[in-house]
């Protein structure tokens, strides 16, 4: 149950984060920065308890890369959608009467765009926090949140720099992303992610784990 509350309470602060600094912001407020850094926050506070995953497509990549077990891959993955709905009400409530227009993406840019940095993301999580070759390592929860960083300061214009199926779910509450295109992102996400452990598992014969 730990891992599950773990997993609730970073994934709700990244969404927070995201809402807060996206919705009626502050001029002057650099959200991937903000965003970047609550990710990188929220690792390093509960990556000993539940690997610090708070995206479904990490849960995802970690559980083909072998680290995760199905039933703790399922739950996981509830707790981190439940937590992003959480958010999204709280991002409403705090920013209240304030009018929100949704991003019209264009699908093809917008598909590759998720694709490509939510594969950096679970490529940089499975050979930063997984790999033993880099087992103890103190700058795992830096180069998780940075490649967010990068890929919102990237592309963020482009799709929305979700990256994540939980924070596709909480854009989408909040009216930042239309709900008929969430598509977008859990068919980007999801795909980016069995490629990049495909890819991990592929470069890193030794490292291959299974649970059961």
């Amino acid at each position: 149950m730990n891992k599950y509350i773990a997993e609730f309470i970073g994934t709700f602060f990244l969404v927070l984060t995201i809402g807060c600094t996206v919705v009626g912001a502050i001029p002057g407020v650099i959200a991937p920065l903000a965003i970047g850094a609550a990710l990188m926050v929220m690792v390093y506070a509960g990556g000993h308890i539940s690997g610090g995953h708070y995206n479904p497509a990490v849960t995802l990549g970690v559980l083909i890369r072998g680290k995760v077990t199905v039933t703790d891959a399922i739950p996981y993955i509830i707790s981190q959608l439940l937590a992003a709905a959480a958010a999204a009400a709280t991002v409403k409530f705090l920013r209240a009467g304030i009018v929100i227009t949704p991003m019209v993406p264009k699908i093809g840019p917008a598909l590759v765009a998720e694709f490509l940095f939510t594969f950096a993301l679970v490529y940089v999580v499975l050979n930063s926090a997984t790999a033993e070759d880099t087992s103890g390592n103190s700058f795992y929860g830096l180069a998780i949140g940075m490649t967010v960083m990068t890929g919102a300061f990237a592309v963020g214009d482009i799709s929305g720099g979700a990256f994540n199926p939980a924070v596709a779910v909480g854009i989408s509450i909040l009216g930042l992303a239309s709900w008929s295109n969430i598509w977008i992102y859990l068919a980007a996400n999801f795909a980016a992610a069995v490629v990049a452990a495909l890819v991990f598992n592929l470069i890193n014969p030794s490292e291959r784990t299974v649970k059961t």
